[in-house]
């Protein structure tokens, strides 16, 4: 009688890993991490709002109070009916510069991007490396001589004194630089053989086909112009030349601090930057992920 060796493929099968392990474990890690950032990340905006809409007693007593007793709806137009400081003009004034010097930045650090990126000339790394050597250079090293040029020319207190000086940088301009080297060429090519030279293509092609990225650079653009804060009060010496940020420092004096009412104007100074952050951000980090900056 003889006897078979039983058949290994039948007998033997695939061993399989548990599935649902790490892989559970990891997802929950990185939701708690989410919302532990999340939510260091709103208690600043929930102590502006529940100190704008709560009395001075309030927020100066011994007694931590989670939500305002009674609701200081009042407060919203305080700000506005200031007599010492004009908050609706420094508002409108802080739109006007933050707009007008994102628009300008967008423009001239992008023909300069493209420019270095795509027009052949012999000296164009040397231009760029000393567009990158710009940005060793402090900026308290060119305050001082970039406000006796804006003096000199007679530009203290108005609008062309606070946005020219600063409608070039050279990080923009580097990033730029950056995403038109990934840039596809064989667009370009196509918008030359159509007759186009390097603006019409920079203009008809290479614009509404980079809009992701120039929203992305808009977003940190305008939120650092609307956030500044040294040159504008320097520049701006009258009242009405006073941007939002000058305009809050001016509620702090040695004599009395209205906290309602800074913490209020905080809260509406913050509103356009939190309505661009939120319309903007699905293309904040697309835009700077395309930059080719790796590491």
């Amino acid at each position: 009688m003889t006897t078979t060796a039983p058949d290994l493929k039948k007998v033997t099968k695939p061993v399989t890993k548990a599935k649902g392990g790490r892989g559970v474990m990891g997802s929950t890690g990185l939701y708690i991490a989410t919302g532990v950032a999340a939510i260091l990340f709103l208690i600043p905006f929930y102590l502006i709002v529940r100190n704008a809409l709560m009395t001075d007693p309030e927020i100066t007593g011994e007694t931590w109070k989670w939500f305002p007793t009674d609701i200081q709806w009042g407060n919203i137009t305080e700000p506005f009916n200031d007599v010492t400081v004009d908050f609706a003009r420094s508002l409108w004034n802080s739109v006007v510069v933050a707009v007008l010097h994102t628009a300008g930045i967008l423009l001239i650090c992008s023909l300069a991007g493209y420019g270095l990126a795509r027009i052949p000339y012999k000296h164009a790394n040397k231009v760029f490396y000393v567009v990158l050597a710009t940005l060793m250079v402090p900026t308290a090293v060119t305050f001082v001589p970039s406000f006796v040029l804006v003096s000199s020319l007679g530009w203290v207190d108005s609008y062309r004194g606070l946005i020219i000086p600063g409608l070039f940088s050279g990080f923009t301009c580097f990033l730029f630089r950056q995403y038109f080297l990934g840039f596809p060429k064989e667009l370009e090519e196509a918008a030359r053989v159509d007759g186009l030279g390097y603006w019409g293509a920079y203009w008809r092609v290479v614009v509404p086909n980079s809009l992701n990225f120039f929203a992305a650079i808009a977003t940190i653009t305008f939120i650092n112009g609307w956030n500044a804060f040294l040159w504008p009060l320097v520049i701006g010496q009258d009242p009405s030349a006073w941007t939002v940020q000058v305009a809050l420092s001016s509620y702090m004096t040695n004599q009395t601090v209205n906290y309602h009412l800074i913490f209020m104007a905080t809260a509406i100074s913050i509103l356009p930057l939190v309505f661009v952050f939120l319309f903007l951000q699905r293309w904040l980090v697309q835009g700077i992920a395309q930059t080719g900056i790796k590491g």
